[in-house]
């Protein structure tokens, strides 16, 4: 589910800016941009951000300012490592110019201000603290958005239910029709010879049975409904894999459904059905 949360804070002497952003993805999938000078608290960082954002791309992305600028230190060996290095480049390559003073100090290290010395060992707990801070409005913009989402799959799921509504109401029609239509032909197959009576009831019987879908609607009916109150009453807690799950049941039961149906009415609402529950499907992965 997308989003966006920031917050900062003290950590040491260190002014931190820390914001994360969400895009939709199955599973939780962090990466983290942390300067140099709290990267040893990665490990603590993400182990926040996992037990409060179960699904979701995260990023986490932070930014450093000193309440007070420490003094900064040039390494003199790596200065003149470096310069060493570049005349020995150009000269290697036949290139002209002089190696300048400020293009050594551009490079990497040369120039020491000390961070590490500014962030206390204890520094992690106050980072965790920005860091939830920053999870918790995070948390309020995939709220509304997902309490979006949820109008949105209460309305195809209210189609769904219509659709089964209609296989239910038709099914024992069907079952008729079928019956009616198996009377029909052995009757003109016997072409006046006395039937077996009890022979034919038990065809009925077996074709009735074979074409009976009950059970399935039944079921159907009771995985809506707990789909909806999930939908409803699962605020605060992570829903998206227990909806994926019931959305799954649903479509075995219109498989099933569909495949006993032997009736165009039935196979058109199971098909509608099947289109709907791929629709929620698509929208179900967004929610967490």
């Amino acid at each position: 589910m997308t989003g966006f949360g920031a917050a900062d804070g003290l950590v040491g002497s260190l002014h931190v800016s820390l914001e994360l952003r969400t895009v939709n993805h199955r599973f939780f999938s962090p990466s983290l941009k942390l300067p140099a000078a709290l990267s040893r608290w990665e490990g603590e960082v993400r182990e926040a951000l996992r037990k409060q954002i179960a699904r979701g791309h995260v990023t986490v992305s932070a930014r450093l300012e000193r309440e007070v600028a420490p003094g900064a230190s040039i390494d003199e060996v790596r200065f003149a490592d470096y310069a060493a290095q570049l005349k020995a480049l150009r000269d290697a390559n036949g290139l002209g110019g002089e190696v300048d003073v400020a293009t050594v100090l551009r490079l990497p290290e040369v120039v020491r201000i000390g961070v590490e010395d500014e962030v206390p060992d204890e520094g992690a707990s106050a980072l965790v603290e920005i860091v939830d801070r920053a999870i918790a409005a995070l948390s309020e913009m995939r709220e509304r958005e997902g309490a979006r989402l949820a109008a949105v799959i209460q309305e195809r799921l209210a189609l769904v239910e219509a659709a089964v509504s209609r296989i239910a109401a038709r099914a024992p029609e069907r079952v008729i029709a079928q019956r009616d239509r198996l009377l029909e032909n052995v009757a003109k197959l016997a072409n006046g010879v006395a039937l077996d009576e009890q022979r034919l009831a038990q065809e009925i019987a077996i074709l009735a049975d074979r074409l009976d879908v009950g059970e399935e609607i039944d079921r159907f009916r009771t995985h809506i409904a707990a789909f909806g109150e999930t939908l409803r009453d699962g605020r605060g807690e992570a829903v998206g894999k227990r909806l994926g799950f019931l959305l799954q049941e649903m479509l075995r039961e219109a498989n099933t459904t569909g495949s006993k149906a032997n009736d165009a009415d039935i196979q058109r609402d199971v098909i509608a059905i099947k289109e709907e529950l791929e629709r929620i499907r698509e929208q179900v992965e967004n929610i967490e």
